[in-house]
């Protein structure tokens, strides 16, 4: 319909203001994303190579960058509206509230092949699926591991026991300096301790389980660093984090690949995967937050927005992003490649990438956050015990998604 549309217009011989405005629209893939410097370089870098191919079919595709802050709130007003874009890319945690919403995220599986899903690192497509069916595709990941000073930390540790004994060595409270740093007060870092008990915010069934045996050890682990062993700074931020560690004041810190950037060159830097947690016989597990390229659901060009996002998965976008960009691309084969394997940042990530969860995209999990945030500065500043808080954060969270279901 709209091929022959277009005929009649140009047949005409004369076009509309209104008419112009509507031939430029549908010769036209709007992209939205929150990119900034080298990776909103190496993310237009892409596009303008995808539409050189032909799966672009002459399309023109247009970039608009968005400030992060607002940037969950406008694909949210704008894309039930059908005023946004045809692709966005973001990451998964708000995907199940959009598609609970309607109208805004289109499902892919009618278009997803083999090929695609076999190119994808292990557990990325995962992130992008929602009570079965899939949403979006995977372009890239993020999440903590420990980086560390090589002139303070020869060889880093393998174990949190190791980890706090040599943290033990370099702490000097009196001057400033800690051997460990990070924002333990921030629920997300905490997921790390809490995934390596067995700890978990929902089980499979979307039961809220925060306040469990596991979460409740995993809180009193990282209290023993902060109290009994007193190896971290008060009153942590990432701001602060950052200042120390290129003032040589925090040996060891965990962080993740945006942290880099702020990491002052004269730091003889090195990366290693967190440490076993001795008291859980396993890993420290981080949440990883997967950034995925979404097709708009009031797109009128959905076929040409997902070959986009195929595109942005394909070796040859991933190659692009993860060397100019620095980006944790989610192909797999591009790891192979000797520049991409010659990278201290990329291989360290792409390791700790194998002990490492999805964050959850539930729609109930934007009801966590808040409560979880204030029982971690409740239990640090000795204002309630790691049970009584938990307990209090847990019926806030539960209150919140019954309040969130009955609104629907």
């Amino acid at each position: 319909m709209i091929k022959t549309l277009l005929k009649t217009v140009a047949t005409a011989g004369t076009l509309t203001l209104a008419g112009s405005a509507f031939a430029q629209a549908t010769n036209e893939l709007v992209v939205w994303h929150a990119y900034r410097a080298a990776e909103k370089a190496a993310f237009e870098k892409v596009l303008e190579n995808f539409a050189k191919t032909p799966a672009a079919k002459g399309v023109r595709v247009s970039a608009l960058a968005i400030p992060y802050d607002a940037y969950a709130d406008k694909i949210s007003a704008a894309v039930p509206r059908g005023k946004g874009p045809d692709l966005f890319i973001y990451a998964q945690d708000r995907l199940g509230g959009w598609i609970e919403a309607g109208k805004t995220v289109e499902p892919i599986d009618f278009f997803l092949d083999k090929a695609t899903r076999e190119r994808l690192l292990p557990g990325m497509l995962d992130a992008m699926t929602y009570k079965g069916g899939v949403w979006g595709l995977p372009i890239n990941y993020k999440m903590p591991t420990l980086i560390y000073n090589k002139d303070l930390v020869k060889t880093p540790p393998r174990t949190t026991d190791e980890m706090v004994k040599i943290a033990k060595s370099l702490t000097n409270a009196q001057s400033g300096r800690y051997g460990l740093a990070y924002w333990y007060t921030n629920f997300y870092f905490h997921s790390a301790l809490m995934n390596a008990f067995g700890g978990a915010v929902f089980d499979k069934d979307g039961k809220l389980t925060i306040n469990s045996p596991a979460t409740v050890a995993s809180l009193n682990q990282m209290m023993t660093w902060y109290q009994k062993d007193g190896v971290m700074p008060p009153e942590p931020s990432e701001s602060l984090i950052a200042s120390m560690f290129n003032e040589g004041k925090a040996a060891m810190v965990i962080n993740g690949p945006w942290f880099v950037g702020d990491i002052d060159k004269k730091i003889n830097v090195g990366f290693a995967p967190l440490p076993v947690v001795d008291a859980a016989k396993k890993p420290m597990r981080p949440w990883m937050t997967i950034e995925g390229a979404y097709v708009a659901a009031s797109s009128n060009k959905k076929e040409i927005a997902y070959e986009l996002a195929r595109y942005l998965t394909s070796e040859e976008a991933g190659l692009v992003l993860a060397l100019e960009g620095r980006q944790l691309h989610t192909n797999k084969a591009i790891y192979a490649n000797p520049k991409v394997a010659a990278d201290p940042v990329l291989k360290a990530y792409r390791e700790q990438l194998d002990n490492a969860e999805p964050m959850p995209n539930r729609p109930e999990m934007t009801m966590v956050w808040s409560p979880a945030t204030t029982a971690m500065n409740k239990i640090v500043k000795g204002n309630a015990t790691v049970e009584a808080a938990l307990k209090e954060a847990s019926t806030s969270i539960q209150e919140g998604i019954s309040a969130l279901r009955k609104s629907k």
